[in-house]
């Protein structure tokens, strides 16, 4: 997904929804585990209720009118990346990490009872992985970054060149795998590109590194977006072919049942006007989205984002996605009360 710095352009354990094979559990067969790893975090597979929460990408540094629009139950903070070149984890940046306007931010937002989760990554500038030197650096400086937030969520927004850097890639997860050794009650999830076809073999790769070294994933949110040259159809059914491969993908690749598969699915789509030409996800879209996920029992849904959500002041619809509105005809907050159910 997009910053706020420039226009857009072995067997993995999906951890207490089931673990297949995992050291600490054995299987029935079905892709359940019979038991589950210590210090596993609650996950949707566990709670009362299965029902499909809303959960927007936001500003961690900017309020929107739009923001509380469907009652978000978590709100994804978006961005922390380094400092530069530095081991520093910043907000966007253009904040410090503990910077006091951010904190009064991320206090109104959970006045409502809502959660945040903190996303590090994004499309661009650096993610931290990228610029420390070690894994101990690196799960310090996530860590500071989710103790500045006060959220036990950690989303981890993976594309472009830090998805190809092998490098990187190893040494996030290893310091995601210490900071859940210090941090049993840690939330994984891990933001990947999707095309109809499924995840690619880098984010699969991803999976692989984080499993080889026993990071606890919670969930796979899948960015249902910007398809490229191969998309000529309906935005809605793309992103329900998306979610449809990319569930087969951690049924197998995971040793899941295929419920459990959907359980530790999350999809995320650009609402409005998308980055490639012809891609325009609308408001029937984001309905027929969200009755799918419910049908299915997916974990959540999400928006790019709660500041695109109204309608563009020069205009009621955009041939270019706008970072601050739509594109398309709406009134404020439309997608995310249609994500909202």
């Amino acid at each position: 997904m997009r910053s706020f710095l420039k226009p857009a352009a072995g067997l993995v354990c999906l951890v207490a929804l089931a673990c297949a094979g995992c050291s600490s559990g054995g299987n029935d067969g079905s892709g359940a585990a019979t038991s589950e790893p210590s210090g596993a975090a609650s996950t949707p597979a566990q709670s009362e209720s299965s029902s499909t929460s809303y959960a927007p990408y936001v500003s961690a540094t900017d309020a929107s009118a739009t923001d509380s629009a469907g009652s978000p139950t978590t709100y994804n903070l978006a961005f922390v990346i380094a400092n530069g070149s530095d081991c520093t984890p910043t907000w966007n940046d253009t904040s410090a990490i503990d910077d006091a306007a951010v904190k009064s931010r991320i206090s109104a937002l959970t006045e409502s009872g809502a959660d945040v989760r903190v996303s590090f990554g994004g499309a661009s500038g650096k993610e931290l992985a990228e610029t420390c030197d070690s894994a101990s650096a690196l799960a310090a400086a996530y860590g500071a970054a989710l103790d500045a937030a006060g959220s036990t969520q950690a989303d981890f927004d993976i594309e472009g060149d830090a998805l190809t850097d092998s490098a990187s890639v190893a040494l996030r997860s290893e310091a995601i795998a210490l900071l859940q050794k210090e941090r049993t009650d840690l939330q994984v999830s891990f933001t990947l590109p999707v095309m109809p076809s499924g995840l690619d073999a880098d984010s699969l790769a991803l999976l692989e590194s984080a499993n080889d070294n026993s990071v606890a994933v919670s969930t796979v949110n899948i960015m249902t977006m910007n398809y490229g040259s191969s998309y000529d159809g309906d935005m809605g059914d793309y992103a329900i072919t998306s979610a449809e491969a990319a569930h087969t993908q951690l049924a197998d690749v995971f040793g899941l049942s295929s419920e459990n598969a959907w359980h530790g699915l999350a999809l995320t789509s650009m609402i409005g006007v998308n980055d490639i030409d012809n891609e325009t996800f609308t408001l029937s879209d984001a309905a027929q989205v969200r009755t799918f996920a419910e049908e299915q029992g997916i974990a959540w849904v999400s928006a790019w984002s709660s500041f695109r959500d109204q309608q563009c002041e020069d205009g009621s619809s955009s041939d270019d996605a706008a970072t601050d509105c739509s594109g398309v005809e709406q009134s404020a907050g439309a997608f995310a009360e249609a994500f909202a159910g």
